[in-house]
C-alpha cells in the first residue's frame, strides 16, 4: 500500500513537472534548480550571480524555505524578483508549489530563473520541477564524505558547484578526492571549484549558464 501511495504522489507530481516545462519552453526561460545541504551558500552564490548577470538577463527566483522570507530578500535587495515557498516542514519543493508561484512572474519577461530548494542533501533530488537543469552545491566545511553518503543527489545532478574554496587552506578537505567520488557515482558530472563570496573561480560558472541558455535557445 505505501508503494501504491507513492506512485500516486509522484505521478501528480511529474503531471505538474510536465506543465511547468510547457510553461518554462513557450516563455523561452532558462530554469535551473539549484539542491545543497543547509549552509553550503546557495543563497550567497544566488546574490552574486544576480549582481554580475543581471546586465544581460531578466532573472528570477523561487526561494524554498521551512520558513521566513530571509532568502527572497536576500535576493530582491540584489535587484532581482523573487518569491519565497514556505514548506512549514516539508523536506523540498514540488512541481505544484513551483506552479503554484508562477503566475506571480510575468514569465515572457524572464531569461532566467532559479530555483533556489529547500536545504536538504536527500528529498530533494527526487522530485522533477520541470527545470532544465538540476545542479548541486557542496561547500568545503561540510566535508569529503558527503557525495559518498548521499549518492542519489549527486547522480541526478549534472553539475556540482564546490564551493567556500578559499577555506581550503584552513580545513582538511580533498578536492582530488571529491572528484574521484563523483566521478565514481555520476562519470557526466562536473566539479566546479568556486568561491561565492570572493569570487574565485564564478566566471566558469557564468559561462556555464551562458552556455546551457545558448543550447536552450537553439534547442
Amino acid at each position: 500500500m505505501n508503494i501504491t501511495l507513492n506512485e500516486e504522489v509522484l505521478k501528480d507530481n511529474n503531471t505538474a513537472a510536465a506543465y511547468n516545462r510547457d510553461h518554462f519552453r513557450n516563455s523561452g526561460t532558462l530554469v535551473i534548480n539549484v539542491m545543497s545541504s543547509p549552509g553550503a551558500g546557495k543563497t550567497t552564490l544566488l546574490e552574486a550571480t544576480v549582481r554580475e548577470l543581471s546586465n544581460r538577463y531578466r532573472i528570477g527566483v523561487i526561494e524554498g524555505d521551512l520558513a521566513t522570507e530571509m532568502d527572497a530578500d536576500r535576493i530582491r535587495a540584489v535587484g532581482a524578483q523573487a518569491v519565497q515557498i514556505n514548506t512549514h516542514g516539508g523536506c523540498h519543493l514540488d512541481a505544484r508549489m513551483v506552479a503554484k508561484t508562477l503566475p506571480e512572474f510575468q514569465m515572457d519577461e524572464l531569461d532566467l530563473l532559479f530555483i533556489e530548494n529547500v536545504g536538504n542533501l536527500v528529498c530533494p533530488s527526487g522530485y522533477d520541477l520541470g527545470q532544465h537543469h538540476k545542479i548541486a552545491v557542496l561547500s568545503i566545511p561540510e566535508g569529503n564524505d558527503k557525495i559518498p553518503k548521499y549518492p542519489t543527489m549527486f547522480m541526478r545532478t549534472e553539475l556540482v558547484l564546490l564551493n567556500k574554496i578559499d577555506l581550503l587552506p584552513y580545513l582538511d578537505f580533498s578536492v582530488e578526492q571529491a572528484l574521484k567520488d563523483l566521478e565514481a557515482i555520476q562519470p557526466k558530472s562536473a566539479l566546479m571549484p568556486i568561491s561565492a563570496r570572493t569570487n574565485e573561480g564564478m566566471e566558469q560558472w557564468y559561462a556555464w549558464i551562458d552556455n546551457a541558455y545558448r543550447a536552450m535557445k537553439e534547442a
